[in-house]
């Protein structure tokens, strides 16, 4: 019997992933709790998918892409939402999406052109802290984590900044001041990744312009 990658379980998780992510971005404007719990259960869904990918045997290119690109779509929606509550940082959130896209568009094209199966796949010569980066699934985790938190803090810190700790600091002021380096740290791994794809193209330019030239 042929299989349907459509069913596949982790592609279903996924599908609800964006449910969850547009219900959250509905009530962004008005209702910040239940906006940011539908925001966070969508992220926290990307951490089953992979397992159960992996599990089940069910991996597959379709996975793959829906896994990327739905986390490129969750964060740029917040932010565009964060550019509506903070516009005076408005070319922060754009450099931002600009970096995270072009950077990932370049990875997975230089992935597939230099014939990986998925951009977290890298040789072992590659970039030795992309290699980790990609490789070690805790290192994953916690930067992406930390980055979604960064910027669903920002958000929640609109609006009010949570349960006061000591000193008087609120509990989401506290959780966005200690992920913003992660979070600064992740784009920086971003402006690397751009630099390294980027190079990896060129490269594979230039061997085929030698080829061209050698007939």
């Amino acid at each position: 019997m042929t299989e349907n990658v459509f069913l596949f379980l982790p592609n279903i998780v996924d599908y609800f992933r964006v449910i969850f992510a547009f219900a959250s971005f509905y009530y962004m404007k008005t209702d910040p709790w239940r906006a940011s719990i539908l925001y966070i259960t969508s992220g926290l869904l990307d951490a089953i998918d992979g397992h159960l990918a992996r599990t089940l045997n069910q991996g597959s290119k379709l996975g793959a892409m829906l896994d990327m690109l739905i986390d490129r779509m969750a964060t740029m929606c917040l932010c565009a939402a964060l550019v509506h509550f903070y516009p005076d940082y408005m070319l922060f959130f754009q450099a931002y999406m600009a970096i995270d896209i072009v950077s990932h568009w370049f990875h997975v094209q230089g992935s597939l052109m230099t014939g990986n199966t998925s951009h977290k796949v890298l040789d072992l010569s590659a970039n030795p802290i992309l290699r980790h980066y990609y490789h070690n699934k805790l290192i994953l985790f916690v930067m992406c984590a930390a980055n979604e938190l960064f910027f669903c803090m920002l958000y929640l810190c609109y609006f009010t900044q949570g349960p006061t700790l000591l000193f008087g600091v609120g509990l989401w002021k506290a959780l966005l001041c200690i992920c913003a380096p992660l979070s600064f740290i992740k784009t920086g791994i971003s402006l690397l990744q751009l630099w390294a794809a980027m190079t990896n193209i060129a490269t594979l330019d230039m061997e085929e312009r030698k080829k061209m030239k050698a007939k």
